[in-house]
């Protein structure tokens, strides 16, 4: 089946509200930028946080982080499975345990006002199987920082593709 080729015309102009709080703030942006860097110095795979973000992003609706955290994971060597999958990483076999239980701590502490218990004993265990309390932190502070421009983004309605990956 041949790719059919997509009519520019057709799609609609996208504007964000204002400049980005990248370009208003830098000092603060690299601030938060410093701890997501920080993140991937905690013993945790770099592709796991990459998919983590992806998701997170997912969730959130951050079309500008969904469309970055792609292009990351694929620099990253990922496989395209991998990438296009994570949304129903549950269903699917190209995920290890410790990568399942990032993504399952990564949605529950993502989706936090859910319910009464929102990260239960059960995921946390089950992230602490792969995970010393380093890596843990690592993962809480990938989460959080994903949350974090993910709010920044959204509310802005940054276009996907606007900006470079690095300056999420």
């Amino acid at each position: 089946m041949a790719e059919q080729e997509l009519d520019r015309n057709e799609l609609p102009e996208l504007k964000p509200r204002m400049i980005p709080s990248a370009e208003l703030m830098p000092e603060v942006v690299q601030h938060i930028q410093g701890l997501y860097t920080a993140a991937f110095r905690g013993g945790v795979p770099p592709g796991t946080i990459t998919l983590m973000h992806l998701r997170i992003s997912q969730i959130n609706g951050c079309s500008f982080c969904v469309a970055s955290g792609s292009r990351e994971a694929l620099d990253r060597k990922e496989t395209p499975e991998r990438v296009y999958s994570v949304a129903a990483w549950r269903e699917a076999p190209y995920y290890t345990n410790a990568e399942r239980a990032a993504l399952a701590l990564a949605e529950a502490v993502t989706r936090i006002a859910d319910r009464p218990d929102p990260v239960s004993d059960e995921v946390w265990n089950e992230a602490r199987k792969y995970y010393d309390e380093k890596g843990m932190s690592a993962l809480l502070i990938a989460i959080a920082i994903t949350n974090v421009f993910n709010r920044f983004n959204v509310p802005l309605k940054t276009v996907a593709g606007t900006m470079p990956a690095s300056d999420q």
